[in-house]
């Protein structure tokens, strides 16, 4: 990275922030009922920003389920700023994050494996790269077409 990486929050509200990372992110996030829903959660759910040259490039929101789990609920980079660790780094914040508040487990919910979609055979190779394993697939979640893969990693 040529630039200094600077990784700010928890902050709530900042969908509209988060929306433009969203926008250049089709691959992942081009079903536009998925994305407004999204919004509206980032703006109640705490975000980290990551920011270089004092731009947004990434963001990662998170929620807290109860006092033994958390859950990655949504994370997105700018293309042009993959691969260069503020993925890892956003992660690893929030797991600090909840670690000082005894978390135990840190969750994240994925496409599986058994859907050919190739944008998310990278998103699952980055989460078990940060150690998250593969829990079980629901195939009602988000339905048969979209299996949800639960992941899950202890801390």
């Amino acid at each position: 990275m040529k630039s200094h990486l600077a990784l700010a929050g928890p902050f709530y509200g900042k969908a509209e922030v988060c929306e433009s990372i969203l926008k250049v992110l089709p691959q992942w996030f081009g079903k536009e009922t998925a994305v407004i829903q999204y919004l509206k959660d980032i703006e109640r759910l705490p975000t980290l920003l990551a920011v270089v040259d004092n731009e947004c490039v990434g963001f990662i929101t998170f929620k807290l389920h109860n006092e033994y789990a958390a859950e990655l609920y949504i994370m997105g980079v700018r293309p042009e700023y993959h691969r260069q660790g503020i993925g890892r780094a956003l992660v690893r914040r929030v797991e600090s994050i909840i670690r000082q508040q005894s978390i135990e487990y840190w969750q994240v919910k994925t496409l599986a494996s058994s859907h050919p979609d190739k944008f998310y055979a990278r998103t699952r190779a980055f989460y078990f790269s940060m150690g998250f394993r593969p829990l079980e697939v629901f195939t009602q979640l988000w339905g048969e077409d979209n299996p949800c893969m639960l992941m899950v990693k202890r801390l």
